[in-house]
């Protein structure tokens, strides 16, 4: 594991960038930014329009490490290069930003009101060429729908078996069960998950650490616990679909979690905008979630 990474994330300000779209919500992605899916035909191009997009965030002079102390890339980034580099060593190289990427391959089908991960058999071919690309740490998304103990642990449990894989790779896992915003019992099902990472992390070797990805809680300072844990590197938030404006105020009352959104990062960026206009509105963009990321 790279030490200077490392010590940035542990000790540096910032929050972490979540550029790992993949081909499901690529088009949505793409919308967003106004490329409509008549401008396009087929994957080869629609992955173009996302890397495209995602080096002009990228080499944007509002992105750097002063404020980003990490991107999340999907895998075909990681592949493609950025101004002439590979992509990861482009952002550390360049911009001092640490660079994860999303292994995960989508997930299940649900049952007892979760989604676990599809399985990944080519995980540890995909771990070595992450080793050899320069990247810190992986990330991998679960999602859990309502407050159902079965279905909470399949998804932390099934989590910290894959991460215990990724760290004995020298890469630094970022677990991630979200809890769906729209949950009728979101505040329960929050309660499970919590004792359900307890649980699990007291299953990692003591001098190891893992990062946690966590849906902005119902309860201010839920997560305190989790956040102060010796086992815990660092706790992010996901936006989940909330605004950019209230996953800011949100996680502005969550001491100790930072940023990693993805979609409220991107929020107000456009493929028709001058790049003055798209510097600045990515600046002030980065501002406000460094600036709740701070707390």
């Amino acid at each position: 594991m790279n030490q200077e990474m490392l010590d940035k994330v542990r000790n540096e300000n910032g929050f972490i960038a979540a550029l790992d779209q993949s081909g499901g919500s690529s088009p949505k992605a793409l919308k967003l930014y106004g490329i409509d899916e008549s401008e396009y035909s087929g994957d080869d191009e629609m992955f173009d329009l996302i890397h495209g997009m995602r080096s002009r965030i990228c080499t944007s002079d509002s992105f750097n490490g002063d404020r980003v102390l990490g991107a999340i890339l999907f895998e075909m980034t990681m592949d493609r290069e950025i101004a002439g580099q590979p992509s990861a060593s482009y952002l550390w190289n360049e911009k001092r930003v640490v660079p994860f990427l999303k292994v995960d391959k989508g997930l299940a089908d649900e049952e007892n009101d979760a989604q676990v991960m599809k399985s990944m058999p080519d995980l540890d071919a995909l771990l070595d060429r992450a080793n050899a690309a320069n990247v810190f740490g992986t990330k991998m998304r679960s999602v859990i729908k309502a407050a159902n103990a079965a279905g909470v642990d399949a998804v932390v449990d099934q989590q910290f078996e894959v991460g215990q894989q990724i760290l004995a790779k020298g890469l630094m896992p970022i677990i991630e069960p979200e809890v769906d915003i729209h949950s009728a019992t979101k505040s329960a099902a929050e309660v499970l998950l919590k004792a359900a990472i307890l649980r699990n992390l007291d299953d990692i070797a003591d001098g190891q650490q893992i990062m946690l990805k966590l849906t902005l809680p119902e309860e201010d300072g839920f997560y305190d616990e989790i956040v102060a844990h010796p086992k815990v590197l660092k706790v992010v938030a996901l936006s989940g679909g909330y605004s950019r404006e209230e996953a800011n105020e949100r996680l502005s009352r969550q001491p100790g979690m930072i940023a990693s959104f993805s979609r409220a990062l991107t929020e107000g960026l456009s493929a028709q905008q001058s790049d003055e206009e798209f510097d600045a509105m990515l600046d002030a963009s980065i501002g406000g979630i460094a600036a709740a990321s701070a707390t």
